[in-house]
């Protein structure tokens, strides 16, 4: 990796409309970098506001979305380009894994004849050659008799295989920046490690930079390099993954990393953060967190915490008593989960 970033977020701001002239913030002021052959995981619960920053990066917001900030890839400035240059950059240096395979492949074209597509959208090749690659791709990520299976339409493939011919899609045109989100969701957890395990061998093998969406930290453990939490579309804490899993300084962090299961006693209860995330039509003021922190009090409740160094290198916090958070932090959480 080089000290460079590949892909350079800063306060990347999505506003939805909704009727009657009010507005959703989802994403609100999140800013990181990715770097060249480097693993990223953007973790936080179901409506933090993930999967809108792949579709702001990648320009596939929905219709009528407001995006303001910027997001640089390499020297280019995405936020505000043209269709013609997005499409441009959309699979052949910016591509997406989705959760669900399903809606990424079409049931009425066989499996290669779609990887085909995606290679002569994105580069000039005959059919033939878009075909042997295409064969090579389903190979690489660990599909059987990948020539034969390039004709079968994705019903006639298992969840799993479905799910490696889309990260076959998504890097057959060698993308720099691969953004996967939530892959694993609808895999077993044979399945799902396997999955893991072959996006790390491709970024290896690549160089391709890897954001990884999930609310899963135990997909992240082993799979990440650094981690960026996000809570009601706000930075909460960053930094190295084994700092961050190891040491959080953010409450809500802290109350993620209790609800994983530790190996050596898999079926132990866990404690459980109370209440639940806000809606972003009606976001609280001050720090969107204080309704469910055990450690908030009247300044967390009007005002909003930015970023700041803990002291660690590259270790930031959003949070205004991340020095009063215990170690170990899970303890803050006592109520338990039945």
């Amino acid at each position: 990796m080089t000290d460079r970033p590949l892909l350079s977020v800063r306060d990347l701001r999505v506003t939805l409309p909704v009727h009657r002239g009010a507005a959703l913030h989802v994403v609100r002021g999140l800013s990181f970098d990715v770097r060249p052959g480097e693993a990223l995981a953007l973790i936080g619960e179901s409506g933090a506001g993930k999967s809108m920053v792949a579709r702001a990066v990648l320009g596939t917001a929905p219709y009528g979305a407001t995006v303001t900030g910027s997001v640089r890839l390499g020297e280019r400035e995405l936020v505000g380009a043209r269709t013609r240059e997005l499409r441009a950059v959309r699979g052949r240096r910016v591509a997406l894994i989705p959760q669900d395979a399903l809606s990424v492949l079409s049931p009425m074209h066989t499996v290669g004849g779609q990887l085909v597509r995606a290679l002569r959208s994105n580069q000039r090749l005959s059919r033939a050659r878009a075909h042997e690659l295409a064969v090579a791709a389903l190979d690489r990520v660990g599909i059987p008799d990948a020539a034969r299976r390039a004709r079968a339409y994705p019903h006639e493939f298992s969840g799993g295989m479905r799910q490696r011919a889309v990260i076959a899609m998504a890097m057959v045109n060698e993308p720099e920046v691969v953004f996967a989100d939530e892959p694993t969701t609808a895999l077993d957890p044979r399945n799902a490690r396997l999955v893991l395990d072959l996006l790390a061998d491709l970024r290896r093998d690549t160089g391709a930079a890897l954001v990884l969406i999930t609310h899963d930290l135990a997909v992240v453990r082993g799979h990440a390099d650094r981690i960026v939490v996000a809570y009601a579309g706000r930075h909460v804490e960053s930094g190295p993954a084994g700092r961050v899993l190891a040491e959080p300084r953010a409450p809500y962090t802290a109350g993620l990393v209790a609800a994983v299961p530790p190996e050596e006693a898999p079926d132990r209860r866990l404690p459980a953060i109370g209440g639940s995330p806000p809606s972003p039509s009606d976001l609280p003021e001050g720090c969107a967190f204080a309704p469910r922190c055990p450690l908030a009090d009247a300044h967390c409740r009007v005002a909003a915490p930015d970023p700041v160094a803990t002291g660690a290198f590259g270790h930031l916090v959003s949070c205004h008593r991340w020095q009063d958070v215990p170690v170990p932090a899970h303890t803050l959480f006592s109520r338990v989960a039945t």
